[in-house]
């Protein structure tokens, strides 16, 4: 296991992702098929998934990016750290040596009853989810750092190394010389109530995307009424009320993703603001949840506040959408984001 801690010196803030890391083979099918079947996939297409994704928007925002998850020993690990060190992401987290890391095949299927594709996932855990409670015990954030916890992580064992280092952190983020950024993501109504409340009694700054957000206020026993929300309007007063009573549940600072309406704002105390997104015709077939995630969590290092850092996220995530590679939104620099912007 490497050690955690750093050296004594000038300290430059980074990101920390204790999110889990595998490898994704995208797989487009015309119909999957059922048991005993046969499919033709068109060309497969493996990328790196999980919190990859989110450490390499960090590294594109000119912030050091760093991964705390287990590695593997085979050929997807090779595939991870060769991806790793061509995009400017260091892993500081544990190597096990017994066994590769996972995989993923998704089977997109155009065939459903809806307009829009479905996704069929077949996951091949590896080393990335068997942590125990001494996966994080060495890690130790400095001053502004940004430590990031994604659902990936909250769902097997090393969930155990999750929660020992959110009892660490405490519930109280005033002290703390860190920032605590948790993106929950599809998982979360799998997650035990154990690993939910005590996330919720850390008080970190939730990144939602709004089913997301509905999911963690229904759990939490705050249900919303989003019947009058349509294709014509009835968004806004939604999100208002979705954002302020779940807001208020958590008493930390939320935001709420809805693509190209940008992100809805609120911290403690605080009114909810909308931070208008930027439309742009998209090309991707996947999620540009994390690259928003991600840009967040380098302008909060950066020492930006809450709303500015979403502002750049919003025109970040606009422009990866707009350039997607595979269908995988390529989140852009620093410098391409801000021109959108200006």
């Amino acid at each position: 296991m490497l050690d955690l801690r750093r050296g004594i010196g000038t300290h430059q803030p980074r990101v920390i992702s204790l999110g889990q890391v595998w490898v994704d083979i995208m797989m487009n099918v015309d119909e999957v098929p059922p048991e005993g079947g046969f499919a033709v996939a068109d060309h497969p297409k493996p990328s790196i998934g999980g919190s990859y994704r989110v450490l390499e928007a960090v590294s594109r925002m000119g912030v050091e990016a760093e991964h705390a998850g287990i590695l593997g020993n085979g050929l997807w690990a090779h595939f991870i750290r060769q991806s790793f060190q061509d995009n400017g992401i260091t892993h500081i987290g544990q190597d096990r040596l017994d066994e590769d890391s996972g995989f993923r095949v998704v089977l997109r299927s155009e065939s459903g009853k809806s307009d829009s594709a479905t996704k069929t996932f077949i996951a091949s855990y590896g080393a990335e989810a068997h942590g125990d409670a001494s996966t994080f015990a060495m890690l130790e954030p400095q001053e502004h750092d940004v430590v990031h916890i994604s659902g990936n992580t909250m769902m097997d064992h090393t969930a155990t190394g999750v929660d020992g280092f959110l009892l660490r952190a405490g519930t109280d983020p005033a002290t703390r010389d860190y920032t605590l950024v948790i993106n929950p993501t599809n998982t979360l109504r799998l997650v035990n109530d154990h690993m939910l409340e005590d996330l919720v009694l850390a008080r970190p700054i939730w990144s939602c995307n709004r089913q997301e957000a509905m999911t963690l206020a229904e759990r939490l026993g705050a249900p919303i009424d989003d019947s009058k929300v349509t294709i014509g309007g009835g968004l806004d007063d939604f999100m208002h009320q979705l954002c302020d009573g779940l807001g208020s549940t958590l008493r930390a600072p939320l935001v709420v993703r809805v693509g190209s309406r940008g992100a809805w704002v609120r911290e403690p105390g605080g009114e909810t603001m909308h931070l208008e997104g930027f439309p742009t015709k998209s090309v991707h077939t996947r999620s540009a949840g994390s690259c928003h995630t991600g840009v967040m969590c380098a302008m909060l290092a950066e020492g930006r506040g809450l709303a500015e850092a979403v502002k750049v996220a919003n025109a970040a995530t606009s422009v990866a959408i707009a350039h997607s590679v595979n269908g995988i939104p390529q989140c852009p620099d620093y410098d391409e984001a801000v021109a959108l912007l200006k």
